[in-house]
C-alpha cells in the first residue's frame, strides 16, 4: 500500500509539472500565408482581387492539400463556396470585387493531421471614401449639451486614496472615485503620477469592452503624463475578480440596457462620464494647464473619438479600432462596428435605430477639432474596417492614421510606440 501511495503521489506531481511546464504556443503548428496581389490589399472599384494561398507545416509549404473557402462582402453572407487543391504548394482565387467603397473577405479552411486550421484575409476598396450610413440628428449636439450641463449640476465630490503597495519608485499611484451621472452614482479609476512634483499634460484613458477589474497603468506616467485610467460601470476595482465575474454575469450585454430611449440608454452615463474625468484631470495642480490627452482602443478607442468630440478642452488624441462605429452598416447591407447590434432583427426596431443616432462614434468624430492619430487592421472583425474607416472618414480635424492591414483587434508594439511618440510630440514631451 505504501509503494502504491508513493506510485501515485509521483504520477501526480509529475503531471501537475508536466501541465505547468505546456505553456501555449505562441504560434500555429500549421499556419496560413494569404497574399493578396497588392501589397498595400487596396483596390479600386471594379478591380479583381486574387489571393495566393499556402499553408506552412513548421514553415514548409504542403502540397496536395484540400483547403475549403468562402468569400464575399466583409461580415456579409459568403457569395461562393468551395475549394482548392494546393498543387506544387499554393493556389490562388479570385475572390471578385466591389462596386463601392468597402472590403471583401476570405475565409479558409484546412484539416491537417486531424485538426482544423481557419484563417482570413480581407482587402479594401478605396477604403477613404467609405462614407457613414447614419445621419447626425438636428439636435445632436444640444443634446449632449444639455446632458453635460446636467452632470455638471452633480457634484464631483473626488476621493482620491493613495496606493503605495501599487506604486513604484517613479510612479504614484491613486484610487479615484468620481460621482457621476447622479447622486451616490460613482465612477472609479486609477491615476498614475510621475514622482517628480513638476507639472505635466494630462491623459484619460477610457476603458475596452466588458465589465472586468482594471489595474493601474505605468506605461503613461514614465512618459511624462498625469494618466487616469477608468471603468464605466461604477465598481470599485478593489473587489475581487470572482466578485467581478459575478457582477459581469449580472449586468450581461450592458450595450442593449435601455436602448430604446436615448434619454435612459445605459452609454449616456457613460459618455458624460468621460467629460467628468477630464472635469478631474483638468483640477490637478500638476495639470499643465495646456495639453489634454485621451487614448483608447475598442470600446476605449470609441470613448476616445467621443471624449474628444464631446470636450475641446483635449487638444490631442489617440485612437485604436474605435467600436460603437457606424452600427447601423448592417441595415445598408454591409458590415457595421461592434457589438453588431443591427445584424440581430430582434434588435433593429425603430426606436433603437433612432437612439443610436445618438450614440454612434461617426457623428462624435464629426465633432471632433483636436488633431488624432488613428490605427487599425484589417482583418478585424470585432471592429470591423469598414466601420473604423467610417468614423476616420469623419473627422474633418487634423489627422493621421496608421493602418497595418494584417491585424485584427489587436496592435503591434511598433505602431504603439508610434502613437506614443505622436502624443509626446504633440503635448511638448
Amino acid at each position: 500500500m505504501k509503494i502504491r501511495a508513493l506510485i501515485l503521489t509521483i504520477l501526480f506531481l509529475t503531471g501537475y509539472n508536466l501541465k505547468a511546464q505546456n505553456s501555449p504556443a505562441p504560434i500555429k503548428l500549421v499556419q496560413f500565408v494569404l497574399t493578396p496581389n497588392h501589397n498595400d490589399w487596396n483596390y479600386k472599384l471594379n478591380e479583381n482581387a486574387v489571393i495566393k494561398i499556402q499553408v506552412l507545416k513548421h514553415f514548409v509549404p504542403l502540397s496536395n492539400i484540400e483547403v475549403s473557402y468562402q468569400y464575399g462582402n466583409e461580415l456579409m453572407p459568403p457569395d461562393k463556396e468551395g475549394s482548392v487543391s494546393l498543387k506544387n504548394g499554393q493556389a490562388s482565387i479570385n475572390i471578385g470585387n466591389l462596386k463601392a467603397p468597402g472590403f471583401r473577405q476570405l475565409k479558409v479552411k484546412v484539416t491537417v493531421d486531424g485538426y482544423t486550421y481557419r484563417d482570413q484575409v480581407k482587402v479594401g476598396y478605396n477604403p477613404f471614401d467609405i462614407e457613414p450610413t447614419l445621419k447626425l440628428p438636428n439636435d445632436f449636439v444640444s443634446f449632449w449639451e444639455k446632458a453635460i450641463e446636467a452632470n455638471k449640476a452633480i457634484p464631483m465630490e473626488p476621493v482620491v486614496t493613495y496606493k503605495p503597495e501599487l506604486s513604484t519608485p517613479t510612479v504614484d499611484v491613486f484610487l479615484v472615485r468620481l460621482q457621476n451621472f447622479k447622486k451616490n452614482k460613482h465612477l472609479y479609476g486609477y491615476l498614475s503620477k510621475p514622482k517628480d512634483d513638476k507639472k505635466h499634460p494630462v491623459l484619460f484613458h477610457p476603458p475596452g469592452a466588458g465589465v472586468k477589474k482594471i489595474d493601474p497603468v505605468y506605461a503613461f506616467a514614465e512618459e511624462g503624463f498625469i494618466s487616469f485610467t477608468t471603468e464605466i460601470h461604477g465598481i470599485t476595482p478593489e473587489i475581487s475578480k470572482t466578485d467581478y465575474k459575478d457582477i459581469s454575469r449580472a449586468i450581461g450585454n450592458y450595450w442593449k440596457i435601455d436602448l430604446n430611449d436615448k434619454d435612459a440608454y445605459y452609454y449616456k452615463s457613460v459618455y458624460v462620464g468621460c467629460t467628468r474625468a477630464i472635469d478631474f484631470l483638468t483640477s490637478l495642480p500638476e495639470f499643465d494647464g495646456k495639453n489634454v490627452v485621451v487614448t483608447g482602443g475598442s470600446q476605449g478607442g470609441a470613448l476616445t473619438i467621443i471624449t474628444a468630440g464631446l470636450d475641446k478642452r483635449v487638444t490631442a488624441l489617440a485612437s485604436f479600432y474605435p467600436a460603437l462605429s457606424d452600427n447601423s452598416g448592417y441595415l445598408k447591407n454591409r458590415a457595421g462596428g461592434w457589438p453588431h447590434m443591427f445584424s440581430y432583427p430582434e434588435y433593429s426596431s425603430k426606436e433603437n435605430i433612432e437612439t443610436m443616432r445618438y450614440y454612434d462614434v461617426v457623428n462624435f468624430a464629426k465633432q471632433i477639432t483636436a488633431p488624432g492619430f488613428y490605427s487599425t487592421g484589417y482583418n478585424d472583425n470585432t471592429c470591423s474596417p469598414t466601420s473604423v474607416l467610417s468614423a476616420f472618414n469623419s473627422v474633418h480635424a487634423p489627422k493621421e492614421i496608421v493602418i497595418t492591414p494584417i491585424s485584427g483587434h489587436w496592435r503591434f508594439g511598433e505602431t504603439n510606440d508610434t502613437a506614443i511618440n505622436w502624443l509626446k510630440e504633440t503635448s511638448g514631451l
